[in-house]
């Protein structure tokens, strides 16, 4: 966008240009950001949106750990939340945290203080933003379980505060509109052994390191779980898991370019070296594509791609 640093407003944070997003994403590959802006605190945030041109794009970006940066960069202004944002509180059975902390750091706090029912965030790659705009969750447990609200701003810097009831929060899936940038969230716990909370973590971890690519180039999962009707509609038993469908298309350890589809876990894509964006989409649409035509089941991308070809 031509002239673009020169329309935006003047911060007490830091503009880069031409910022090397994809680098930053845990997939370690993609584009760039042609700005990427990291205010300095709540105020600084509020004072850009406020005064950014509204013709300009903005973007907002956690932990880039679920989501594929595309070969061609994203244009605009992508916002990059720093320490301000990384907070973590207790509050009696609240656990009151920044949208920037780390899900695996809140797990850890609220089992320091003897609060149980967030041990499953430590299975989940990423920051608390991220969680509540997708649902995440594992082991039988989701963020609308434990979440109580969480607070945005949006484009227009007006601060809001959402309950799960808002968000409409399901299976993967949230409401959030897309301008609302979320800046912090509070969870509910209940009181437990700290040792005993500390223990289920263990566990938690152990799976992981045993069943998943933890120590790879990867994003988390790739696809959702098919729904039961789906499954249903396809044959399958409703225990059927997305793992299972790309098994049995021949998806484990398929290539394309340096992008790889899990030998551990096959819902898992990994860069095996020099995978560019494009590769790993397109190793997730030839998937698709046989999963489709063995089954009838459209997956669903749980990675979000964002960004130019």
């Amino acid at each position: 966008m031509k002239n673009l640093f020169e329309r935006l407003p003047e911060v007490r944070g830091r503009y880069t240009e031409n910022f090397d997003l994809g680098a930053k994403s845990w997939f370690g590959c993609g584009g760039h950001s042609e700005i990427a802006f990291k205010p300095k605190d709540y105020n600084d945030l509020e004072r850009f949106l406020l005064n950014c041109p509204e013709e300009i794009p903005v973007h907002i970006f956690g932990a880039l750990s679920n989501c594929i940066i595309r070969d061609g960069g994203v244009t605009g202004v992508t916002i990059r939340l720093g320490r301000a944002f990384s907070k973590i509180d207790v509050d009696n059975n609240k656990i009151i945290c920044g949208a920037l902390a780390l899900d695996s750091n809140v797990a850890n706090v609220a089992a320091d203080h003897g609060l149980a029912g967030l041990e499953f965030f430590s299975g989940i790659p990423g920051s608390i933003g991220g969680a509540i705009k997708m649902n995440a969750g594992c082991y039988g447990s989701e963020t609308k379980d434990v979440l109580i609200e969480c607070k945005g701003i949006d484009r227009k810097g007006n601060l809001i505060t959402l309950t799960p009831k808002d968000l409409k929060m399901t299976y993967r899936h949230t409401t959030l509109p897309d301008d609302v940038i979320l800046i912090e969230a509070t969870f509910r716990g209940t009181e437990d052994n700290p040792e005993i909370v500390k223990k289920r973590i263990l566990d938690i971890q152990k799976s992981r390191q045993e069943s998943q690519p933890i120590r790879e180039k990867t994003g988390g999962s790739t696809f959702t779980n098919p729904s039961e009707e789906e499954l249903k509609k396809a044959d399958l038993p409703i225990e059927t898991k997305v793992w299972q469908l790309i098994d049995q298309v021949g998806g484990r350890g398929l290539r394309v370019g340096g992008a790889q589809m899990s030998e551990k876990h096959c819902n898992f894509m990994i860069n095996m070296s020099n995978a560019t964006a494009s590769d790993l989409e397109e190793l997730g649409e030839i998937i698709k594509e046989r999963v489709f035509d063995k089954f009838g089941i459209a997956l669903q991308w749980e990675i979000k791609r964002i960004g130019e070809n």
